[in-house]
């Protein structure tokens, strides 16, 4: 299954990143009962909010919102989220070879998305350096601004005197053609 794919399947709920066992079932090409089936046989794999947790009906109205899909029809159970810890345990549970190669797929999505936020953070950080450093340079760098401008300006009035035109000096008489 295409990473990308992958990745737009994992959302963030309670604060973990997590993918929905509807989800999970279809990309591990199983019914989402088998998927929960086997997670409840295996719950002792599985406990702590960490590894996987049940979507409360809050948290799937909002999924809903979000996804623009009606409240007619769908599940009647509310689904299980699984985080990065909880897919990684469905491998010891699931031992299909799709579930392996899926898993695997999975757990690259997921080291993705860590390595982006990391670039994320990185990137962020270092803007935040420049604009400090930016902003601090501006401000010493103002005066200075302020008078190569103040210098430019005297320098422009200067060139203006110089080109008008000057009355000339002397006695003129009509007959003679003006210099002008």
């Amino acid at each position: 299954m295409e990473l990308q794919v992958i990745q737009n399947k994992i959302h963030e709920i309670r604060g973990y990143k997590v993918i929905l066992d509807y989800d999970l079932a279809y990309m591990y090409e199983i019914e989402t009962a088998q998927l929960k089936r086997t997670v409840r046989r295996n719950i002792e794999r599985f406990e702590g909010e960490d590894f996987m947790f049940e979507l409360t009906q809050e948290e799937l109205e909002i999924l809903r919102c979000q996804f623009g899909t009606s409240s007619w029809g769908g599940t009647r159970y509310f689904p299980f989220a699984f985080t990065e810890l909880g897919i990684s345990m469905l491998s010891s549970v699931l031992n299909s070879k799709i579930a392996i190669q899926t898993n695997r797929n999975i757990m690259r999505a997921f080291v993705m998305l860590r390595h982006y936020a990391a670039g994320l953070s990185e990137l962020n950080q270092k803007l935040e350096t420049f604009m400090l450093k930016t902003n601090t340079k501006l401000d010493d760098n103002d005066i200075k601004v302020n008078e190569i401008y103040q210098v430019l300006k005297e320098l422009l009035e200067h060139k203006k005197e110089l080109e008008k035109p000057r009355t000339p000096i002397g006695f003129r008489t009509s007959s003679y053609p003006s210099s002008e």
